[in-house]
This record gives C-alpha cells, sequence and structure tokens, in this order.
C-alpha cells in the first residue's frame, strides 16, 4: 500500500513562515573549469565528494588566482532549501541552521540565502573562517572538495537558544544532510527526536559515499528515525557495501534501506534513489515506482553540481503542501533540469513546474 505524504504531515497549515526546517553545513563555493591535471594535482577524482585535507588547501586560493572562478552560494541543505523558496515563490517557509564565520564569505552568504526567501539563523564563529567548497568542473562532471571550517563548529546550544527552539519545535517538516554526521550528530538526534515525538516527518540524505563510509556509526544511530531517505546510486551502493549486502541492485539495496530499523512502524520509511538521467526509483514497503528524467542534450549542460540538491528542494517545495509523492518527485526531476543548466545550484526566471 502506497504511503500518502498527507498522513506524513499536516498539509492543512501548507506554506505559513517556518514550517521546513533544515540542518547543514553553509559553505561559499568556489567553482571553475579545470583541466585534468588540476584533478590529479590534488589526487582527486571526476565526480568526487570529499572533505579537505592538509593537501587540499591551496586549492582555493589557486582557484581564485589561477581560473576564473565564481563564487557561489553553496552546502546541500541551504542548497536545497533555497531551490524549494524559489519554486514556493513566498519567503521565509524554509529555516536553516548552521554555522559560519564573522567574515565577507558569511555576508555573501547571508545575502545569496536572504535574496532567495531563506529564513537563515547561523551560528557565528568569530575566530573560524567561513566555509567553502572547491567545485571543479571538468567537462560535464564536477568535483567537490569542501574545507567546512566554521561550519564543522555547529553546537546543539545553538538549537538550545529559545528562538530558535521555539522555531524548531513549530516546524512540521525537517530535512537534513548525511555530511551533517560529520559535524555534530547530537543536533541531528535533537531533531529527529523532536520530529518523532511531533510525529513529523524526518528527511534525510545519503549526501556521498564517504558518509557510509566512514560515518556509518552516527547514520544508523539516526535511521530508525528517518521516514525520507534520499540517495544517488553511488551512494547507495556505498551505504550497501558498508552493510555487507550481497546486492548491487538498486532497487533490492532501495527495499534493504527501506527495511532498516524504525521507531515508528505506523509510518514506513520511503527511499527515493536518483540515477543520473536514468529514472528516479520510488521505493516503498511494497512497491517500486520509476519516474522517468527527461535528457538533456550535452550541449545543455552546464554544471552538474548541485542536481541533487535541486531534486531535494523540488520535492521539497511540493512536499509540505501535502501534495502527492508523484508529483514532489516529478518537481524534483523538474528542479534538477533547470540548475543543471546553470552554473552552480543556481536558478534563473520563474519556476516554470507544472503538476
Amino acid at each position: 500500500m502506497a504511503v500518502d505524504p498527507h498522513d506524513m504531515g499536516d498539509g492543512a497549515e501548507d506554506q505559513r513562515e517556518g514550517i521546513l526546517v533544515g540542518c547543514g553545513n553553509p559553505l561559499l563555493d568556489i567553482s571553475a573549469s579545470v583541466p585534468m591535471d588540476f584533478l590529479k594535482k590534488y589526487e582527486m577524482n571526476e565526480d568526487d565528494a570529499i572533505l579537505a585535507e592538509e593537501r587540499h588547501m591551496p586549492i582555493y586560493r589557486e582557484l581564485v588566482d589561477g581560473f576564473q572562478a565564481e563564487f557561489l552560494a553553496g552546502g546541500s541543505v541551504q542548497n536545497s532549501l533555497r531551490i524549494a523558496q524559489w519554486i514556493l515563490g513566498q519567503p521565509k517557509v524554509a529555516v536553516f541552521f548552521g554555522c559560519v564565520g564573522e567574515d565577507e564569505y558569511a555576508d555573501i552568504l547571508m545575502e545569496k540565502a536572504r535574496s532567495a526567501g531563506l529564513d537563515v539563523h547561523y551560528q557565528i564563529k568569530k575566530d573560524v573562517p567561513t566555509g567553502t567548497c572547491a567545485v571543479l568542473i571538468t567537462g560535464t562532471h564536477r568535483s567537490l572538495c569542501a574545507n567546512l571550517a566554521a561550519a564543522n563548529n555547529f553546537t546543539i546550544d545553538h538549537l538550545d537558544q529559545p528562538h530558535n527552539k521555539t522555531l524548531v519545535e513549530n516546524a512540521l517538516y525537517y530535512y537534513i544532510s548525511g555530511f551533517f554526521l560529520t559535524v555534530n550528530p547530537p543536533s541531528i538526534m535533537q531533531v529527529a527526536a523532536t520530529a518523532l515525538a511531533k510525529q513529523r516527518p524526518f528527511l534525510m540524505n545519503l549526501s556521498a559515499p564517504f558518509i557510509s563510509q566512514f560515518y556509518m556509526a552516527p547514520l544508523l544511530a539516526v535511521m530508525p528515525y528517518v521516514d525520507i531517505i534520499f540517495g544517488n546510486e553511488a551512494e547507495a551502493h556505498a551505504f550497501a557495501t558498508a552493510q555487507g549486502w550481497p546486492t548491487e541492485d538498486l532497487r533490492e539495496i532501495g527495499k534493504r534501506l527501506v527495511a532498516l530499523d524504525k521507531l515508528n512502524p505506523a509510518r514506513p520509511r520511503i527511499a527515493i534513489l536518483t540515477q543520473g538521467c536514468d529514472p528516479v526509483l520510488l521505493i516503498q514497503r511494497d512497491s517500486v515506482e520509476e519516474f522517468p528524467v527527461t535528457r538533456l542534450a550535452v550541449h545543455e549542460i552546464v554544471d552538474t553540481n548541485g542536481a541533487g540538491d535541486a531534486f531535494v528542494g523540488g520535492f521539497l517545495s511540493q512536499f509540505v503542501q501535502g501534495k502527492s509523492l508523484d508529483v514532489c518527485i516529478r518537481c524534483g526531476n523538474y528542479a534538477a533540469g533547470h540548475i543543471i543548466k546553470n552554473p552552480g545550484c543556481t536558478y534563473t526566471g520563474e519556476p516554470q513546474f507544472v503538476e
């Protein structure tokens, strides 16, 4: 039996301010087209998504000094919420928590987020710079190297401040990335527990293969709270490998994700797995559905960075309105297709999604 998202949230109050809360790593993307030699120099592969180590630290200055770099608002959850706000067309539906420094990069991020209609509540650390992410574009591929910096310093006491605590408790939907597991698992668990106590949907993303490879313990700790889990094929395969599951079939992996322990069995888990230009899989307890993706011509593809974030943003924009899962996924596909035609996770014009 398919689960209707109307049963997972309160559609009657759609689009009031603050119904969607997200926590993540606010990063300023430094994006540039680079030759393959540049990737090799920093021991990176096409489509990598990694955390910066000491050997990667010169990469950010080198991008600015040696290439035509663009500065774009980034960070997975913040991207998704900006896209949701763009499609909803009503400010402050979404609230975002994350940590930045007290510097020019933080000012740029704040301006970009607020101009998108996002209600931003940054924790500010004066002695640490705002996080950055190198986005290395090689043809239609993009490789990410994130220096979390201030984003890594988020602490749970920020969520415990009275105003922020009220924002979390008043939300109807919650979305957190797997990336945030590297920063502050207690904050994730607190938000997840709030969602469970209030019987409200908690959505999460596998985010990158390295999360399953190196942060499986905190990921498994939060998984019983997760009502909807997003991921792409590489992330799903990494999770399966880390779990020792004897399959590479994405449908089977999705069924196993759905079947993992859950604290609220009355709301069965849903897995939504993307496969680039192949169909999106909607996996529920007793069904697997496919949703086709409109293929773009090579010349239309500007930058695949942010396509996954945009998919979630499109999905969320409909989900918080109580729309059916098929409408949510089709809007996710629309948003991802739009973002691919633009640099970074940016959009142009008014949204054109039609149910």
